[in-house]
């Protein structure tokens, strides 16, 4: 199995083509009171439409805004893209036990059969923003 995949950083690397990429996984934090960042916004602005293979994660700090609040921007970006698979919500950054977490959630849009791509394709690549 052959995948290739290509890491985008959001506000900072030039816009790319996600035409070409079968998964398009967005990262995210959440900013201020539940708003979605600056940063992403202007990423939604660039694509210029709607793709159907985005998978969402982020990060989030429940002190802040509690349950309610905690990864609403991921909530938001995967209502946006309609994504067909839930978001991946982590309390500040992943260590330890939430690592396995982060890697059954890859694997589980990977592995997704319902998904139209398969996933043992030679041309399989994955674009990563965040």
């Amino acid at each position: 199995m052959d995948i290739q995949v290509d890491y985008h950083q959001m506000g900072i690397d030039p816009p790319v083509d996600v035409a070409d990429y079968d998964y398009i996984f967005v990262g995210t934090f959440t900013w201020d009171i539940g708003s979605t960042p600056d940063e992403v916004k202007d990423f939604v602005l660039e694509v210029g439409y709607k793709p159907d293979n985005v998978a969402v994660f982020g990060s989030g700090d429940t002190q802040f805004g509690g349950d309610e609040l905690f990864c609403r921007a991921v909530d938001r970006l995967c209502t946006f893209y309609n994504s067909p698979w839930s978001g991946l919500k982590i309390e500040q950054s992943p260590r330890g036990y939430q690592e396995r977490f982060v890697e059954q959630w890859v694997k589980g849009v990977l592995h997704d059969n319902d998904n139209r791509i398969a996933y043992e394709s030679e041309d399989f690549r994955t674009a990563l923003s965040q």
